[in-house]
């Protein structure tokens, strides 16, 4: 038996894979949901189902409050200075479009310029380069040095007066780089420049202060960080949020339609048209408390651990090597690596035949697999849940994989 303090609070943790115990290593694709989050989900639809923002019954009002009541303490969770810079999205994805596109279409000019990183998601590079193609706009290149860590130099050689936004990831989901942002945003405020953050992988891992930050864009979704999926969180501050265009319309964003013309809600309702994941948004402030209650410093301790143990341990495996940085403190707690002469989905499915669950492929980066002359990686993910008997756990199936070979 596994001994955790956190274990028995994520249900799904007790599942059975080909017969073992589930080793779950994949929490930077999706983290393991708290039975908190489950069971609040489950109480809106037993007591209190009802849409939300239009009815003066008791079954919308409460929903209503339970779902504002999610926005306050995410505004609260991020310190950002009122609620309404918060914007509920269905994910990080949802939300870097609706900013592509809003931006897009009210503060970018053809041949203006976006720089974006091969550290970045798909999700983060796409929806830009349709912006791009739409506009007229031109992408350039986060300059990266050759570990992989963002090059500032280059990065002050390369803005230009037309270079309008900078869109970033505050920690690489397949190598688990943190990013020098207070860097980069600082150069991009000093150049009247947009800064988008991506901290999808950063939010679950330690404390993201948006006012600290001085970021213009902060976005995350819910199923990273033990809550829902189809919920994301998009911050804005207020004043250029509440400036652009909404992305799509319909209900609950109005504030006056005739048959020729229509008026908006300011933000943040200008951007949640239609009937949104009411649950998911409801339940995401049981995984928001306890990341609040248990003190995301301290988990972010605990995960430190793990992760100087998993270096530890992997990197004494002959003919495996781990990429990105070695240093764990510049790193949250992502290990990616390759094993010499065997193809990282083969290891992946020798893994979960033995109950172990880690993530291969390019990890949607495939600019960054680019970068590095490879195809893919395996990465093992690690959350507060997870312990160092998991870590000999996977060492000892990767010992048995490499005898395979």
């Amino acid at each position: 038996m596994i001994k955790n303090k956190y274990r028995h609070l994520f249900p799904a943790l007790n599942s059975k894979v080909n017969g073992q115990n589930l080793i779950y290593l994949d929490s930077a694709a999706t983290s393991m949901t708290l039975t908190s989050v489950i069971e609040s989900e489950s109480n809106y639809y037993n007591t209190n189902s009802s849409n939300i923002h239009r009815g003066i019954h008791t079954l919308s009002q409460e929903a209503t409050t339970s779902y504002e009541d999610t926005r306050q303490i995410t505004a609260k969770f991020l310190n950002a200075k009122r609620n309404e810079e918060i914007v509920l999205t269905k994910g990080t994805t949802d939300s870097i479009n609706l900013l592509a596109h809003s931006i897009g279409l009210s503060l970018l000019n053809k041949g203006d310029e976006i720089i974006i990183s091969a550290l970045d998601h798909h999700s983060n590079i796409i929806p830009w380069q349709i912006a791009a193609q739409t506009h007229g706009l031109i992408i350039k290149q986060l300059p990266l040095n050759d570990d992989c860590s963002i090059n500032i130099n280059q990065l002050k050689e390369i803005i230009t007066p037309k270079t309008k936004l900078i869109s970033f990831t505050l920690a690489s989901n397949t190598l688990g780089n943190k990013t020098p942002a207070k860097e980069i945003i600082q150069i991009a405020n000093e150049n009247k420049i947009i800064t988008v953050i991506d901290a999808a992988q950063a939010a679950p891992h330690f404390k993201v202060d948006v006012q600290d930050l001085n970021c213009d864009f902060l976005v995350f979704s819910a199923h990273k960080m033990f809550g829902p999926t189809g919920v994301g969180i998009l911050y804005g501050k207020y004043d250029i949020l509440n400036s652009l265009p909404p992305y799509q319309s319909g209900g609950g964003m109005i504030d006056d339609v005739s048959l020729e013309s229509s008026t908006y809600l300011d933000a943040p309702q200008k951007f949640e048209a239609g009937t949104p994941n009411i649950s998911g948004a409801i339940s995401f402030k049981k995984a928001l408390e306890f990341l609040i209650t248990e003190d995301i410093e301290k988990l972010e301790k605990q995960e430190i651990i793990l992760l100087e143990y998993a270096h530890l341990k992997l990197n004494s495996i002959e003919g495996l090597r781990i990429l990105g940085p070695q240093d764990i403190t510049k790193k949250v707690a992502v290990v990616s690596f390759l094993m010499d002469g065997i193809h990282p989905n083969d290891i992946g499915m020798l893994l979960d035949e033995q109950g172990i669950a880690i993530r291969t492929g390019n990890h949607c980066t495939q600019p960054l697999m680019k970068f590095l002359n490879i195809s893919g990686t395996c990465r093992a993910s690690f959350a507060c849940y997870n312990t160092k008997e998991e870590i000999d756990i996977l060492y000892n199936a990767l010992i048995k994989i490499k005898s395979f070979f």
